[in-house]
C-alpha cells in the first residue's frame, strides 16, 4: 500500500507551481483528478522537446487523470461540486477571488465540506495591495531581490529554472502534509494560502538579514562566494573549470600545504582568517588560478581528493546527462516512454514507481460518469 494510498485530491491547475505540489501527491499514491480548462492546461505548449510533449508538464504532471470542465457551464460546475464532495484535498492557482467567483471559495468549500483541505496558490497571495498583479516566475525572481543577489558584476540574471514557482509547489506540498496530519487528530481540514512571492521571500532570508541588521548588502558574484574565499570556479590547463569550497581555516591550512606546497601561505597576512582572504579576494583568487591552470581538471581534483577539499565541476547538460549519481525513473506519454531524473527522497529498501502523464481530457468520459451519479451540491 502506498503512503497516500485512498486519499483523493482533486486539482484545477496550470503551468508549474500546482502542479508540482500535486505531482508529489501523486508520487505518493493519492489518486489526483486534474481539472483543465477545455483548451488544457498552457503548460502542455511550453515546447515540444520531451518526445513531442512538454518537458515541464511531462514532469509535473505523471499519475494523474485529466478532464477538461468548462467552469462556465452549469453542468461541469456540478462535477466539479460532485468530485471536490468527496475529495481530501482541493488545490487550484486560478488568480486571486477567482473560485469566489465561480461558487469554489476557500470560505464556502471548507463550510460544506469541513474535511477538505483547500490549497490557493498564487503570486503575492490573497490579501495586500499587489494580490491582483499578474505574476510569472521570471517577475517574482526580480521582484523578491532574487535576481539582485544572482549574476556577475555586469548585471543581474535570472536562475535558469522556475525556481520561484518550484518553491511555491514545494511550500504547498509541505503544508497540504502538515494539514493533513492535523486532520488525522483533529478531523477538520483547513485553508492553505501559498505564494510564489512569500516562497522566495522565505528563501532571500539570509541576504535579507545580511543587509537589514549586518549592513553587508550582498553583491552579485558570479560563481564566487559573497562571504567565503576562496570559493569559485578556476579553469584548468585543459580548457574544464574546476570549483572549490573552503569553509574554514583547517580546510584553508590543507589547501595551502597539501595542494599549493605553501604552509606559509595559510597564515600571512592578508590570507590567516575568512575575512582577511575576503577582503583580499583578488590576491587569493589570482593565486589559486594561477595553481589550477597549470594542470588538467581531473590532476587537479586527485590533489583536492588527497587534502580533503571541496570540490565539484562546472558539468553541462551533456555532463549531467552521463553523471554517474544520477537516478532515472521512466514515466509513459501518449508519445513513448520519457525518462526523467528521479525525485530527491528514497525510501530505503522501497521501489517507487510511477504513473502515466495523461493526455488532455483522456479520463474525461469515465470522470463525468462516476461522479455524475453524485452531483448533490448545487452551486450557483
Amino acid at each position: 500500500m502506498r503512503d497516500l494510498e485512498g486519499l483523493l485530491v482533486v486539482t484545477l491547475e496550470h503551468a508549474v507551481a500546482a502542479p508540482y505540489a500535486s505531482g508529489r501527491l501523486a508520487d505518493a499514491g493519492a489518486r489526483v483528478i486534474k481539472v483543465e480548462r477545455p483548451e488544457g492546461d498552457f503548460a502542455r505548449q511550453y515546447d515540444r522537446h520531451a518526445k513531442g510533449g512538454s518537458a515541464y508538464f511531462v514532469w509535473l504532471n505523471r499519475g494523474k487523470e485529466s478532464i477538461c470542465l468548462d467552469l462556465k457551464a452549469q453542468d461541469d460546475k456540478e462535477i466539479l461540486a460532485a468530485m471536490l464532495a468527496e475529495a481530501d484535498v482541493f488545490i487550484q492557482n486560478l488568480a486571486p477571488g477567482a473560485m469566489d467567483r465561480l461558487g469554489f471559495g476557500p470560505s464556502e468549500l471548507r463550510k460544506r465540506h469541513p474535511r477538505l483541505i483547500v490549497c490557493s496558490i498564487s503570486g503575492y497571495g490573497a490579501s495586500g495591495p499587489w494580490r491582483d498583479q499578474r505574476a510569472y516566475d521570471l517577475l517574482i525572481q526580480a521582484e523578491s531581490g532574487l535576481c539582485a543577489i544572482n549574476g556577475t558584476p555586469d548585471g543581474p540574471a535570472r536562475v535558469g529554472v522556475s525556481v520561484c514557482d518550484i518553491a511555491a509547489g514545494m511550500n504547498a506540498y509541505q503544508a497540504i502534509l502538515q494539514a493533513l496530519i492535523a486532520r488525522g487528530k483533529t478531523g477538520e481540514g483547513r485553508a492553505i494560502e501559498v505564494s510564489l512571492f512569500g516562497a522566495m521571500a522565505d528563501w532571500m532570508n539570509v541576504p535579507y538579514l545580511q543587509h537589514r541588521y549586518g549592513g553587508a548588502t550582498p553583491k552579485r558574484h558570479g560563481l564566487k562566494h559573497p562571504t567565503i574565499a576562496p570559493y569559485g570556479a578556476f579553469a584548468c590547463a585543459d580548457g574544464k573549470v574546476v570549483l572549490i569550497s573552503v569553509q574554514n581555516e583547517r580546510e584553508w591550512q590543507r589547501l595551502c600545504a597539501d595542494v599549493f606546497g605553501d604552509a606559509d601561505l595559510a597564515t600571512r597576512e592578508g590570507f590567516a582568517s575568512i575575512s582577511d582572504r575576503v577582503a583580499n579576494r583578488a590576491e587569493v583568487d589570482r593565486i589559486c588560478g594561477s595553481f589550477f591552470a597549470k594542470r588538467d581538471r581531473e590532476e587537479n581534483i586527485e590533489l583536492l581528493i588527497k587534502a580533503r577539499i571541496a570540490y565539484g565541476r562546472l558539468s553541462d547538460l551533456d555532463d549531467l546527462s552521463a553523471h554517474p549519481q544520477n537516478r532515472f525513473v521512466t514515466v509513459e506519454t501518449e508519445h513513448g516512454d520519457v525518462e526523467l531524473l528521479a525525485p530527491a527522497q528514497e525510501v530505503v529498501g522501497r521501489e517507487e514507481s510511477y504513473g502515466p502523464v495523461p493526455s488532455l481530457n483522456q479520463h474525461g468520459a469515465s470522470l463525468r460518469k462516476e461522479f455524475a451519479a453524485g452531483k448533490v451540491h448545487q452551486v450557483a
